[in-house]
Formats: C-alpha cells, structure tokens, sequence
C-alpha cells in the first residue's frame, strides 16, 4: 500500500468514526457514507473509495472499535459478502 492509500485510509476510519460519533449509539453507517465524506469532488467519484472505506472498516473491527453488520447482525469482515452496515462495538 502507497503512502498516498494509507493516508486515504486514514482518513476514511476517521470519516466513519466522526459519522457514528453524531448518531445515536445504536446508528449504523454505510461504507458509502464515509466515501461520500472523504471525497472531495461533487461528482460520483466517491465510487472508487468504496473498497478503501470497506478496508477502513475492517482495520476498525481488528481495532475493536466498530462491528460490520449484516441483517442487523455482526459479520465475520472476511466472510461479509454483498452490502454492510458500521457500527459502534457494542
């Protein structure tokens, strides 16, 4: 990983952890939430920051700090396939 990748990544677990910061403790966020925050254009390319922020996640799930839902349910990060949820560790 570049330099470059690691500092977006940075950027993204900070992105997530602010956004579940200002909801309520039982909130849940989408990848693309944090993309979105992270992206500094206006147009759709926040898409490709999609997998650096699932990357994100996962760091913050080894961290201790977030869950990865699916179905309201927390998920194995290498086994969640499809859409994901980020929330708070509970």
């Amino acid at each position: 990983m570049t330099h470059t990748e690691r500092q977006t990544e940075l950027r993204l677990e900070r992105a997530i952890l602010d956004l579940l910061d200002r909801r309520g403790p039982a909130a849940t966020i989408c990848p693309s939430d944090a993309a979105r925050a992270v992206y500094e254009g206006d147009d759709d390319g926040w898409r490709a920051l999609m997998e650096p922020a699932r990357r994100a996640a996962r760091h913050l799930v080894a961290a201790g700090e977030v869950d990865i839902t699916q179905g309201g349910r927390p998920v194995d990060p290498a086994e969640a396939r499809g859409p994901i949820r980020i929330r708070r560790t509970r």
